[in-house]
């Protein structure tokens, strides 16, 4: 949807855009390209489903008409009027959205490139760029560029109008048909703008990449829809690119689908001229086998042809001066404009020195001062954390040196109160240790001395039993 918004967009600005728009059932023939019609009537028997009708527009005017094979991905012919020779083949190929996606809100063709995406189904009911790619086949323009002109040769690049065509049949294609419409038909018809032309393609079973029908034969059918008109058909086909065959337009009929009229009431082709049809006949006659066709132009030309040699020989001195004035008059302003760019190169040289020398110091000054601006916050930070931490230190050092001074008479007195508490509690151990003692030394006095009289009778004993003889003791 923005691409779409960006592409309307882009049309308002640039009113210079190829459109085209497919034409409502509700419309009539070809709606305002019906003009490219005789009596504005477009052909009948084009009645299949898949056939689209396009208005091929460029500045908002009608260009030339295409009717479109959605199944084929080609278009069946397009009707448009001579203008005139292109002047330069400049090309930009677009696409019509609207045969792919009917509810799109493009109602003009555009680049291919632009709505990728954006269009529902792209490529689904005509051919694109790449199908062309790589398959050796080229776009080949049923309207040839090169009869139109301007505005008219812009609108001719879409692929709407493009059939695939081998690069020399191509050339082929758009060589003869240059030829027959220029030199044959439009020199035959007494008013040039009630020339119409219709060129088509009918399609055969070959596809490109499975997609693009390619051609089995071209044809074109030209009406010249004035007093002493005439009509006239042309067929090329595709296995002869050198083949240019003529025929009625009532002929050329028969080989299309059946029931196909291609101009109404034939074009006069029942009473038309049969000096111009025979005049037509002969320049295509000469247009196939190569020859230049004569017309009154040329003649025209032979006849002035010697009054210009004359000329030429007499003016020839004159214009050989001419020539050298002009080419001295050209080399003297190319030196002084060499001397002015050397100028302008050198001293432009030396001013971008200087002011790439100046941009230069400029920046390093700018990048200096921004380093300093950005470390003035952090150092003052650092400083504020700093005094911080050191009045921290400060009130630490008191709160430890007031407890060192508070703790010393607070124990002195602490130990001084529990003085008389713990000898008073400690006079009742100590006289039991006492009366424990003097228990444990009588007991130690008795055990001793009874000890020591035990020993003293067991050793009596002893010397009593040894000495004193045992009869003694009988007796």
């Amino acid at each position: 949807m923005k691409t779409s918004i960006v592409f309307l967009l882009c049309i308002s600005v640039f009113p210079g855009f190829s459109q085209g728009r497919v034409v409502g059932e509700d419309e009539t023939g070809f709606a305002e390209c019906n003009v490219f019609f005789p009596g504005q009537v477009p052909p009948e028997g084009f009645t299949e489903p898949f056939h689209v009708k396009i208005c091929q527009q460029y500045n908002k005017e009608p260009r030339f008409a295409t009717l479109y094979s959605t199944k084929d991905k080609i278009p069946l012919y397009s009707a448009f009027k001579y203008t005139k020779p292109a002047q330069n083949e400049e090309e930009s190929w677009l696409v019509e959205p609207q045969i792919d996606d009917p509810e799109n809100d493009l109602h003009e063709m555009v680049h291919e490139a632009d709505v990728i995406g954006t269009v529902a189904g792209l490529g689904a009911n005509q051919a694109l760029t790449s199908d062309y790619m790589g398959s050796g086949y080229e776009r080949g323009l049923l309207n040839p560029s090169l009869l139109n002109e301007e505005d008219f040769q812009m609108a001719t690049y879409t692929l709407t109008n493009a059939v695939p065509l081998s690069p020399s049949l191509s050339k082929s294609w758009h060589r003869d048909i240059g030829r027959v419409v220029e030199q044959a038909l439009v020199p035959h018809c007494s008013k040039k703008d009630h020339l119409y032309l219709l060129a088509g393609a009918i399609p055969s079973s070959v596809r490109v990449k499975g997609k693009v029908s390619v051609p089995e034969s071209l044809w074109l059918a030209a009406c010249c829809d004035a007093p002493e008109g005439w009509s006239l058909g042309l067929v090329k086909k595709m296995n002869d690119e050198n083949s240019l065959a003529d025929l009625t337009v009532g002929e050329l009929e028969k080989q299309l689908l059946a029931g196909v009229h291609l101009f109404k009431g034939s074009c006069g082709e029942d009473n038309q001229s049969q000096e111009k049809t025979e005049a037509i006949l002969q320049a295509v006659s000469q247009i196939r086998s190569g020859e230049q066709v004569e017309t009154s132009d040329n003649q025209e030309a032979k006849d002035s042809g010697l009054v210009r040699k004359v000329a030429g020989i007499i003016a020839t001195p004159f214009i050989k001066l001419l020539e050298l004035l002009i080419y001295v008059f050209v080399e003297l302003v190319k030196f002084v404009f060499y001397f002015l760019w050397l100028v302008i190169k050198r001293v432009g040289g030396a001013v971008l020195d200087g002011v790439y020398s100046l941009w230069n110091g400029v920046v390093s000054y700018l990048k200096a001062i921004s380093m300093v601006l950005i470390s003035i916050p952090y150092d003052v930070g650092r400083v504020i954390v700093n005094i911080f931490l050191g009045f921290l230190d400060i009130v630490q050092d008191v709160a430890s040196l007031t407890y060192r001074i508070l703790r010393i008479p607070v124990g002195f007195v602490l130990h001084l109160a529990a003085f008389p508490y713990h000898s008073i509690c400690a006079i009742p151990s100590v006289l039991k240790d006492v009366a424990t003692g003097i228990g444990g030394t009588f007991s130690l006095v008795i055990d001793a001395t009874a000890a020591l009289l035990h020993g003293f009778y067991y050793l009596a004993g002893h010397i009593v039993k040894r000495f004193v003889p045992k009869g003694s003791s009988d007796d």
